[in-house]
């Protein structure tokens, strides 16, 4: 375990340190963010914009993504929150039924949710799901946290790429096996020229980066439909 410059505790995310701090006033000693995925990136940056009860949090992101968020993926992820500091939990009163539950995100949550955005280790850079959610963030990152995730899919995807060629090499007479090892490999194609324009496009984009506290946001994988109403 290593110690942050300001007496904080450095996170672990994917099995490497992370270079963030978390604040000397924390009372979380380690925070664990290995098997981490993209589903608690969309929960930590939803709740990041707005504090929000189960049901509500799990309908907005399905809403913004459509991603189908189970309960059973949804509660558990919160608790592995609450439990490691990153949203507290407050009981709603609700007339003639049960209190409710509505999460908040913490500055250790926002932190948390900045080291699982810059992380993409070798695991998760060939998963499609993982790189679009964070390339959707892009506004939260400085140039160089992007420029390392454009890297590390490119890096993947010419892997990818280099593995299907071998593939069609040994593919001989088989025809519908190569047609559809052709297409892979033009998807391929594909992708690595829409990773150089958008190497270009982030070069060319000198907004100022939107910090973590902020409330306006885009969607998870694309414009936020509650913030542009």
């Amino acid at each position: 375990m290593e110690e942050g410059g300001r007496g904080g505790v450095i996170g672990r995310c994917h099995g490497s340190w992370s270079a963030r701090r978390f604040p000397a006033s924390s009372s979380i000693t380690y925070v664990n963010l290995d098997d981490m995925s993209y589903v608690d990136v969309m929960i930590l940056r939803h709740l990041m914009r707005t504090p929000a009860h189960g049901y509500e949090l799990r309908k907005h992101v399905e809403a913004n993504t459509g991603f189908v968020l189970h309960n059973n993926s949804l509660y558990p992820a919160l608790r592995r929150f609450e439990e490691a500091g990153a949203v507290t939990k407050t009981a709603e009163a609700q007339e003639g039924r049960p209190p409710r539950h509505v999460y908040e995100i913490t500055e250790l949550g926002r932190e948390m949710l900045l080291d699982l955005l810059t992380d993409l280790p070798v695991s998760a850079a060939g998963d499609e799901s993982e790189f679009l959610v964070r390339l959707a963030q892009f506004d939260l990152l400085a140039p160089d946290e992007r420029s390392a995730l454009l890297d590390a899919r490119e890096a993947a995807v010419r892997a990818r790429l280099e593995q299907l060629r071998a593939l069609r090499e040994r593919a001989g007479d088989e025809r519908w096996g190569a047609l559809a090892n052709d297409h892979l490999i033009d998807l391929c194609d594909v992708e690595l020229a829409w990773l150089t324009r958008l190497r270009a496009e982030a070069a060319e984009d000198h907004r100022p980066q939107v910090h973590a506290g902020d409330q306006a946001r885009t969607g998870l994988l694309g414009p936020d439909r509650d913030a542009v109403r």
